[in-house]
């Protein structure tokens, strides 16, 4: 049986440094020779272009987002619906999140990913058009 080795390189050593020459990082210890950066403390902040107009301030800021509006829908196949409830169950929004199928203020929609074979009343919960077919071919009702 052939032992595992890791590859050359793949573990290398923590460099310590500010330890004096004799460590092999003296002197400067790796951070170049005078000026801001090579200062305990020194670095310029997240953005900073040495002065020139910084990228975030040249873009103009214009319009609207309706980003904070958004609704995304947490989607839910029919198979797992399938495998989750049992045949006459209800499906709802409380009944989802029970099961945890949902979770937080997520809004489910149903999707015809799979086969349905139980008879399932869906209550105030949405729907995709070839999902709702699948449904009611089985049996079921949505309200």
């Amino acid at each position: 049986m052939a032992q595992i080795v890791r590859p050359a390189g793949a573990v290398t050593r923590k460099n310590i440094v500010g330890r004096g020459n004799g460590s092999g990082i003296g002197r400067s210890s790796r951070r170049g020779h005078d000026g801001q950066n090579s200062r305990s403390g020194g670095g310029v902040r997240l953005g900073f272009e040495g002065g020139q107009m910084p990228l975030y301030r040249r873009i103009a800021r214009r319009g609207f987002s309706n980003c904070p509006f958004k609704v995304e829908h947490q989607a839910i196949s029919l198979a797992v619906l399938d495998a989750s409830y049992a045949d006459g169950e209800t499906v709802s929004d409380e009944t989802l999140r029970a099961k945890g199928l949902i979770k937080g203020t997520d809004i489910a929609k149903i999707l015809a990913d799979g086969e349905i074979t139980k008879r399932l009343v869906i209550e105030g919960v949405k729907a995709s058009a070839s999902a709702q077919e699948k449904i009611k071919a089985a049996g079921g009702e949505i309200r």
